[in-house]
């Protein structure tokens, strides 16, 4: 059992370590919800970044050998800087 402590104008709860481990909560962003009986805290389950390393790979795999037909190469062309008065 533990109690509330002032913390500036808020308050907060230390949870022990072990909680925190069983609950998956170490290193993650949190998320509060109101509940009947009290209050959830539970870890903010962020889907758009789950699968990024997947989603890159899969990109790169289907680009393969692709040229890229961006325009980098005539932003580095310093020509237009011949006429440049320095």
């Amino acid at each position: 059992m533990t109690m509330l402590t002032k913390i500036g104008n808020s308050q907060g709860v230390r949870i022990p370590k072990t909680l925190i481990k069983q609950a998956h909560l170490e290193n993650v962003q949190i998320d509060f919800e109101i509940v009947e009986n009290g209050l959830l805290i539970k870890p903010v389950n962020n889907p758009a970044r789950d699968n990024w390393e997947d989603n890159i790979k899969e990109v790169l795999a289907k680009n393969k050998g692709s040229k890229d037909e961006g325009l980098l190469g005539d932003f580095l062309n310093d020509s237009d800087l011949e006429d440049y008065q320095w």
